[in-house]
């Protein structure tokens, strides 16, 4: 069997991506054009036959049927439309092109939650500054803007004063294009943890199944996430709550195959979903092999060629965690780097990866950019907490931007 990945930079890198799949199937990487892809285009010919789009779509479809495909999947968040336009034209289970679409435009996919009753977050589409006072009217602030397409909180502020908002949209709407005004949604506080949590889904003939619900550290400012830990701290009542929120939600976007990323904000009012995403979430696939042995690249695979793929929840022993470093927000160059020897030394840590290398240009912006990531494990929370005293203030980068030079450092 051959499966088609329609690959880009996403939640699983093309080593992950072989790995994975080595005994699932062949594997052939349809590439759409793309600097990532270019500078990994001999890369991708080693680890399995390779398609370039062409960007026409009758054109494309063809060359991807040549190689007989059984199944199609991606994990790159931008390809989600073009591997549903693909798969629907095949005739392989995928999102469809309107599963797709809700998937990835936020302003029809609130619309889609709120038309199936699942949940209300008020929102309007912005196109210049003249909408802005309308939109402030009805969504109220604060409030959050963000591109109506994007991931890893790409462009996405939060909103106090009305003024601010009018002169941040000005030059967002000119350089993203429609810009979406939300509710904000405020959490339940619970330091030190986050006050939101994702639920890891899979998706196929039985249904909905959830894998795992996934703890979070408390947000940067402004919404960027700098680590994940398994299993959450919640008590049970809400843990089903936030279950059945997400199968909900999974099932009014008509979500029928494939993994999920669903992300849901505690509030005092109970759960409330900040975003469905379509596909495997970030990291997420390191956590389950490093916690539970499973490769969700695999059941991902088996899932989209239609093979038995036990799903069973995942359970970890104890507490596994990953913590980053986040890129500052304005442009800079990483100078060089400490403590990756030291971190590693310390009880708790299982690992640590930079990357980010010396030299490299940062390139700012209110986005999620991860400078590393290390990893461990422990018996309880409060001793990952302790782990994590420990073992954070080892860790700095040196940067410049400009003629300043200055360190950042991760820290809870």
């Amino acid at each position: 069997m051959t499966l088609a990945v329609v690959y880009d930079r996403g939640a699983a890198s093309a080593g992950d991506i072989a790995v994975g799949l080595a005994d699932v199937s062949s594997v052939v990487f349809v590439l759409p054009r793309s600097r990532h892809n270019e500078q990994l285009h001999e890369v991708l010919r080693g680890l399995g036959d390779v398609v370039v789009l062409s960007g026409d779509h009758e054109a494309d479809a063809a060359a991807v049927r040549g190689t007989r495909p059984s199944g199609i999947v991606t994990f790159s968040e931008p390809m989600l439309a073009v591997t549903a336009a693909l798969a629907e034209t095949l005739g392989l289970p995928f999102h469809s092109p309107r599963t797709a679409k809700l998937l990835t435009d936020k302003l029809a996919q609130r619309d889609q939650l709120r038309s199936a009753g699942v949940d209300d977050v008020r929102s309007r589409l912005v196109r210049s500054a003249a909408e802005w006072p309308d939109a402030v009217r009805h969504v109220g602030l604060p409030a959050v803007l963000k591109p109506l397409r994007g991931e890893g909180s790409r462009d996405t502020y939060l909103i106090t004063r009305e003024e601010e908002g009018r002169r941040l949209l000005a030059g967002l709407a000119s350089a993203d294009g429609p810009m979406l005004v939300e509710e904000l949604l405020h959490g339940q506080p619970a330091p030190p943890f986050g006050d939101y949590v994702s639920v890891e889904s899979a998706c196929g003939p039985d249904g909905v199944r959830h894998l795992a619900v996934t703890g979070k550290f408390p947000l940067a400012q402004p919404f960027r996430e700098v680590g994940k830990f398994w299993p959450a701290t919640l008590p049970p009542e809400e843990r089903r709550e936030v279950l059945a929120l997400a199968t909900r939600a999974l099932h009014a976007l008509e979500v029928t195959t494939g993994l999920a990323h669903t992300e849901i904000k505690l509030t005092p009012d109970g759960p409330r979903v900040i975003e469905v995403n379509g596909r495997l979430g970030g990291h997420i696939n390191d956590m389950a092999k490093q916690s539970c042995g499973v490769d969700l690249v695999k059941l991902a695979g088996r899932l989209a060629l239609g093979q038995p793929a036990p799903v069973t929840q995942l359970d970890p022993a104890g507490v596994h965690f990953q913590y980053h470093t986040l890129a500052p927000v304005e442009p800079c160059r990483l100078v060089r780097s400490f403590g990756s020897k030291e971190v590693r030394r310390v009880d708790g840590i299982s690992g640590y990866r930079a990357y980010t290398k010396s030299g490299e240009e940062l390139p700012g912006g209110v986005g999620t950019h991860f400078v590393d990531v290390l990893w461990g494990f422990s018996a309880t929370h409060q001793e990952m907490l302790e782990v994590l005293g420990s073992a954070l203030p080892k860790i700095s980068h040196e940067v410049m931007a400009g003629d300043l030079r200055y360190r950042i450092s991760p820290h809870l």
